[in-house]
């Protein structure tokens, strides 16, 4: 099993920045993927990006409406992936999760991933 905990939500204003970590614990040595999830009130789960934990080239994978906003980060010595979020816009307003899956194919398919962390808000005003 891998635990997930995300940190670094907050309220920040239209066009701010952010940085969420997610801290995993467990069985990190095995190969899997890390992705970053949001989920906007009252809409579904929303894949906004990943990267493969271990090995290959690390190039992460982006939801389109985030590509060239959202960066993606990993610290394999320290077990922790980030998302640094620039130019935010009141709709990038969500609960974000940091989820888990096994492999190492960085998949869009959200029920494909089987671990994940509580969440972190992050609230973007206009």
């Amino acid at each position: 099993q891998i635990q997930l905990v995300e940190s670094g939500g907050g309220l920040v204003q239209a066009g701010g920045s952010l940085t969420l970590s997610c801290a995993a614990s467990g069985r990190t040595g095995s190969p899997h993927v890390l992705a970053w999830v949001r989920q906007a009130p009252g809409k579904e789960r929303e894949f906004v990006g990943g990267i493969r934990w271990i090995g290959g080239s690390g190039n992460p994978v982006y939801t389109d409406s985030v590509k060239g906003r959202f960066t993606i980060a990993r610290d394999i010595a320290k077990n922790t992936l980030y998302l640094r979020m620039d130019s935010l816009k009141p709709e990038d307003t969500a609960v974000y999760y940091c989820a888990s899956k096994r492999g190492n194919v960085v998949i869009a398919t959200i029920a494909q991933y089987e671990y994940w962390g509580q969440g972190t808000q992050v609230t973007v005003s206009s």
